[in-house]
């Protein structure tokens, strides 16, 4: 009988694990490049970057699904990971983990047929601070305003946390973070959208306490981008403001103003090329001789199947603000994704 009773209840576990099986998918990248550095010195031009990721998803009995991510390295080793419960309430998606951050997402949304205007030349503030944060947050898709998404980090210390344990004094001088993100498709707003239609509004909102120490500042981060596409044509315009925050005592604090403009035009199915300026101001309290840098780059991309080819011709005037400063560089790739 016990024989019987231990068959039964085996069976009835398979039956559910076997109803409710997941998916598990691998997915990964490799890139080769040659960089060539007009301003400075060279040395080996070549480079390379790895990606893989394990992705896995499920479905509850209650309409709820989840999914699990996990990343990799340069070196092999862990990277970041994120548990998400979609669909909770059927309204929200929640997730616990690190992957980048809400913020950090739509740093520069700009469309471009290889790389962002900064990604080679020029040395700029940037919004999305609390990437790779360990934090708790949510997405969910409301009437009229689009997509919604957030996050809280209890503890801005970059810690990545084995289960069961906690990050303890690893950085005691800093806080907690928060951000929140807000995509509306102007096309679905009531009695303009009928003129609007093909166009996105981003807005994006951070804060991070950087210092708990009395008469410190935080971390202020906040942008917005109007991006949008008419036929082969894509364009896009976006505006950040960083307050880099204080980790001392001061009576006043630092900021940067960031411009960014982006033009595309898809030839064909494969074939693109883009322009791409971004400026920045910075606004120093303790000193006034602070440069408007100015990068700009033109970009071709083309790509067949899991193949891409990149090129990209950036020059940067007044480098990291200061005058007269350059940074030119143009650089290939090439990688497959999988």
């Amino acid at each position: 009988m016990k024989i019987t009773k231990i068959l039964v209840a085996l069976s009835f576990l398979f039956a559910v694990s076997t109803a409710h099986a997941g998916e598990m998918v691998v997915t990964g990248s490799m890139q080769a490049t040659y960089q060539s550095e007009s301003d400075a010195t060279t040395g080996n031009p070549l480079g390379m970057d790895r990606e893989i990721k394990f992705e896995g998803s499920t479905e509850l009995d209650n309409g709820m699904n989840m999914s699990v991510m996990q990343d990799f390295g340069d070196d092999g080793g862990f990277g970041d990971a994120k548990i998400t419960f979609g669909n909770v309430g059927g309204l929200v998606d929640i997730y616990v983990g690190s992957d980048g951050s809400e913020v950090d997402a739509i740093d520069d949304i700009t469309p471009n047929a290889f790389e962002e205007a900064n990604a080679t030349s020029g040395t700029y503030q940037d919004v999305g601070g609390l990437a790779g944060e360990m934090g708790i947050g949510f997405k969910a898709s409301l009437p009229i305003i689009g997509t919604v998404s957030g996050q809280y980090v209890p503890k801005a210390d970059a810690a990545e946390n084995a289960d069961k344990a906690a990050s303890g004094d690893t950085d005691g001088s800093v806080g907690s973070g928060s951000e929140l993100v807000v995509k509306t498709a102007l096309g679905d707003l009531p009695v303009i959208g009928a003129f609007l239609g093909g166009n996105t509004l981003t807005l994006g909102y951070a804060e991070e306490e950087v210092s708990t120490i009395n008469a410190t500042s935080d971390r202020l981060e906040g942008t917005f981008a109007l991006t949008g596409s008419y036929g082969n044509f894509s364009y896009g315009y976006q505006k950040d403001y960083v307050e880099p925050g204080q980790t001392t005592a001061t009576g006043a604090t630092d900021f940067y103003v960031i411009e960014q403009i982006g033009l595309a035009y898809a030839v064909n199915d494969a074939l693109s090329i883009s322009y791409n300026m971004m400026e920045e101001q910075a606004h120093r309290q303790e000193s006034n001789n602070a440069f408007q840098q100015e990068t700009d780059a033109i970009s071709i991309g083309y790509t067949v199947g899991g193949l891409t080819l990149g090129f990209q011709d950036a020059s940067t005037d007044n480098a990291n603000n200061v005058l007269n400063a350059k940074d030119d560089t143009r650089t290939i790739s090439i990688s497959a994704a999988f």
